[in-house]
């Protein structure tokens, strides 16, 4: 029984990895006003950011977490930044399969990596994440951690992204299930490059160049480990819009 649950979180690590996502290729043809490029980078921003995904004890010394993780947000497919981004019609919605991987270091540090190339599109993301728990928790008591996370889109000639974040967040586990909460705030850098700014200048002339975004982020998940080694994660971001993600991980 316990082997068959493994191979079937195995089986869901792989299938969410490769999650067909409604999206094609971001790749400008026509110009944006400022105020959709800033919209488009606020958006993007959030919807591309490092999701938490885990409580806030840390793994130990020998803990280490691999999984698979996809998100999901909804975006204004009519706006003029959406409708502009894509060369065919813009999805409804961006869905953005992750592989991730977590490693605990002494002294309750973590340390993390994601990548994220989404299918049938252009957009990859890297990703690297640093969180320490200031209380590690007990029977009695929670665990309360601190993180600061980075993202950097790759693979969309017409727009470079990075985000950064930095959040708090406390967690008590019960048998097998940990509920979690947190609040944090994400700074998104952007800037216009290729056809993206040219078509601006010439349509509009306005001359995109970076936007600088700090918005903040709220979020609430629960961890349900029904057997050693095995982690489910599903966690309800808000940060702009409404993000849903779902998460199956390996954890020793």
């Amino acid at each position: 029984m316990k082997r068959a649950l493994i191979y079937g979180v195995i089986a869901a690590l792989v299938t969410l990895s490769t999650v067909k996502a409604e999206a094609t290729d971001i790749s400008f043809i026509n110009g944006i006003t400022k105020d959709a490029f800033k919209n488009l980078s606020k958006e993007a921003g959030a919807a591309f950011g490092y999701r938490n995904m885990a409580p806030a004890e840390p793994l130990g010394i020998t803990g280490f977490d691999i999984g698979a993780e996809v998100s999901g947000i909804s975006i204004d497919r009519n706006s003029s930044q959406w409708s502009s981004a894509f060369r065919s019609d813009a999805p409804s919605y961006l869905v953005i399969p992750k592989l991730r991987a977590r490693k605990g270091l002494p002294l309750g540090i973590d340390i993390g990596a994601s990548y994220s190339s989404v299918p049938n599109s252009n957009i990859k993301l890297i990703g690297a994440e640093i969180s320490n728990a200031i209380l590690e928790g007990s029977l009695a008591t929670p665990a309360v951690g601190v993180r600061a996370t980075y993202t950097r889109l790759t693979g969309v000639s017409d727009l470079a992204l990075q985000t950064y974040g930095a959040d708090a967040s406390i967690s008590k586990g019960f048998l097998f299930i940990t509920p979690y909460f947190g609040a944090g705030m994400m700074h998104i850098s952007s800037e216009a490059k290729g056809t993206l700014k040219s078509a601006s200048l010439r349509e509009y002339g306005i001359n995109l160049g970076k936007e600088g975004i700090t918005v903040p982020r709220y979020f609430v998940g629960l961890t349900i480990s029904p057997l050693p080694l095995i982690s489910i994660t599903a966690e309800a971001e808000y940060a702009v819009r409404p993000i849903y993600s779902f998460k199956a991980a390996v954890s020793f």
